[in-house]
This record gives structure tokens, C-alpha cells and sequence, in this order.
């Protein structure tokens, strides 16, 4: 619903210079106008427009890694599991804080869900924007803890302290890794929820984003891709 290429820019500015890849912010679109999932469609087609090796790009060495913060760490993993059906292969996830179960049910909702940034009910307004008939069906499309996750690429969880996402974060990573994905959980003390957009007001913030960025670029060194 909210975020665009403005509020990352400073991030994707950082992942580029930090972890040296190009990266492509997507500009999908968003709820209430366009519900799920149509930023999903959007992000699918943008990867195969970069796996054709696009002239603005230049000279791309090996697959792309898909990054989301939040809902789009959401967007990025379904994205990738409708991937894992065609001939294009990713490099790895990265899912900072990601909106991993519409349901809404974890702990962590109600014990970090007031005063930390993140208001529950605010999430559960944002829901049902994305998917406004919450039913089965839509749970296994638009919510990645009910979704199919086979054949997914080296992924990396990351979870904030305080934020009401976390323990969704935590039982995404075991699903990944009963579904046999290369999975590793990254637990950040004392950070909440959007800390990556908070590194020009707090040290501690920007020392954690850059913590992401040079574990992403690792997981990209293992496989000589960028």
C-alpha cells in the first residue's frame, strides 16, 4: 500500500555501492487500487525482463537475487516461487522483516504489536487492502506461509527484535527449510521494524542494514553472480 522508489532509493544506493551489483527497483503497483497480485505479476515480469540481459544493464554476470523489505519481502518470495515454474533461475532471497502470514496469528503481533512503529491493527487494515477476500485460496496466492515454496533459491531471513513480523519471519525460515531451501535466519537484536530506512537517524540501524547488505553480497560471491 505504501512505499515507492523514493523511500528505498537510499537503500537500493546502498546495496549497489556497498555489495557492488546493479540493482532494479520495481515500481509495482499497490493496494487498495491494485490488490494481490498484481505486484507479484509485477516483479515476475521485470526478472524476466533482466534475465534477457537488457541493453541499459550492461554487462550482468550470472542470475538475479530477488530483496524485499517488509510487504516486499512478501511480494519478492511469492514472486520467486512463481519463478521456480519457469526456466529462470535466482541467485538467492533476501527477506528483511517480511509480511510472511495474512492470518496475522504469531505471538509476536500482539507482544510487539503497540508502540514500536508497526501498529497491529494498522496491519491488519493493510490485509485487507492487499487481499480483500481472505479465504484458502487466497492465503495459498498472497501469503507465502500457505504458499507452495518448493525449488526456491539460497535464501536469507531477517527478523527485527521488535516487530510484530517476527515470529512470522522465524516460521517462514523452518518452512524454507522443511521444503528443502538453503535457509538461514539472520536475528537482529534490537532493531524494529523498518530499521533499513533508518540509518540517517540511528547508528545502530545503518550498522544493521549494512549487515544485510554484506551478507547478500556473500551469498552472491558463493556463486560468482552478481
Amino acid at each position: 500500500m505504501s512505499g515507492d522508489l523514493d523511500s528505498h532509493d537510499r537503500v537500493c544506493r546502498r546495496i549497489a555501492t556497498r555489495a557492488d551489483v546493479v540493482v532494479v527497483a520495481v515500481d509495482h503497483r499497490r493496494a487498495p487500487e491494485h490488490p494481490g497480485p498484481a505486484a507479484i505479476d509485477d516483479v515476475v515480469g521485470v526478472v524476466k525482463w533482466v534475465a534477457h540481459r537488457p541493453e541499459p544493464l550492461g554487462a550482468l554476470i550470472g542470475p538475479p537475487a530477488l530483496v524485499g523489505d517488509s510487504s516486499g519481502g512478501a511480494i519478492a518470495v511469492l514472486a520467486a516461487a512463481a519463478l521456480a515454474h519457469h526456466p529462470i533461475p535466482l541467485a538467492a532471497l533476501i527477506l528483511v522483516c517480511p509480511n510472511a502470514d495474512l492470518t496475522l496469528a504469531h505471538p509476536s503481533i500482539r507482544a510487539k504489536g503497540h508502540g514500536w512503529g508497526l501498529e497491529a491493527s494498522a496491519l491488519a487494515w493493510f490485509v485487507t487492502q492487499w487481499a480483500p477476500n481472505l479465504d484458502e485460496g487466497s492465503l495459498r496466492q498472497l501469503s507465502p506461509l500457505h504458499a507452495n515454496l518448493d525449488g526456491l533459491p539460497s535464501t536469507l531471513v531477517v527478523t527485527a527484535e521488535h516487530d510484530p513480523l517476527r515470529d512470522e519471519g522465524v516460521a517462514l525460515t523452518r518452512r524454507l527449510c522443511a521444503h528443502g531451501v538453503d535457509c538461514t535466519h539472520l536475528p537482529l537484536p534490537g532493531m524494529v521494524h523498518g530499521f533499513w530506512t533508518l540509518d540517517d537517524v540511528s547508528p545502530a540501524a545503518r550498522r544493521a542494514g549494512d549487515t544485510v547488505i554484506g551478507r547478500l553480497a556473500e551469498l552472491l560471491a558463493g556463486g560468482s553472480d552478481q
